[in-house]
């Protein structure tokens, strides 16, 4: 289980703590980051440690200091759905905080983790006093709908070639090799498809000279506008 306490960088509200890194918190008076600290208890995970499980009413805000979390959910026939993977200066847990419905999702540390969490009510009261809070939530929080729906569109119309092509795209930014933050195994899911169906398009696309393949994570843009051309013309790239 993860180690819990209250003498971290985050608690203190030292000048690397999460709570004077994370957007939502940015351009706060002192006195309120302060007031937020006060608040705040750290806890550290490792790599592959679940951090909480679907069907919980946990009332706390996660905010991640170092290391990334995934957020998954199971579908009726028990298969794991990546929805999204979150790093230094995100946050997650605001769904049981905002309604009284229990968690629809799982998080699991990535790789060890520490991060700072805000009791539920508490939350709630700093949000009523510091309305720019509250605002800085719900803009994160349409951003992630925005991104779930495109995921969702993306899933339906576009074959597996055309996700792959993109997310390569979209991951490299102006790199010309990036390697992948997820197992082959997580990063299909979140592509919403099987690992055999990743590595066999993985194998096409460098077969046909578009990417190079280096280890097990690491991917190189050898032709980008032939990545770009496989996407196709609905995805606007």
């Amino acid at each position: 289980m993860g180690r819990e306490g209250r003498d971290g960088a985050c608690a203190k509200g030292a000048p690397d703590s999460c709570i004077r890194l994370v957007p939502i918190f940015a351009g706060l008076s002192p006195s309120e980051i302060e007031e937020i600290t006060s608040l705040t208890t750290e806890k550290t995970f490792g790599k592959a440690e679940t951090i909480y499980f679907a069907g919980k009413s946990d009332k706390r805000l996660y905010v991640i200091h170092s290391g990334r979390v995934k957020i998954s959910r199971l579908n009726p026939a028990g298969r794991s759905q990546i929805i999204r993977v979150l790093g230094p200066g995100e946050f997650f847990g605001e769904l049981t905080i905002l309604s009284n419905a229990p968690l629809p999702d799982y998080a699991e540390a990535v790789e060890p983790c520490r991060m700072c969490m805000i009791e539920g009510n508490r939350l709630k009261a700093l949000m009523r006093n510091s309305p720019s809070i509250a605002i800085k939530i719900m803009e994160e929080l349409s951003s992630r709908l925005e991104r779930a729906e495109t995921r969702i569109t993306d899933i339906s119309l576009l074959s597996a070639d055309e996700r792959l092509a993109r997310s390569i795209l979209e991951l490299a930014g102006d790199r010309l090799e990036f390697d992948l933050a997820l197992s082959k195994g997580d990063y299909a899911s979140q592509l919403g498809m099987t690992q055999e169906t990743l590595s066999r398009r993985l194998a096409s696309f460098q077969e046909r000279g578009l990417i190079g393949l280096r280890g097990q994570r690491t991917i190189l843009l050898l032709d980008r506008e032939g990545l770009g051309a496989a996407v196709g013309k609905m995805t606007g790239i």
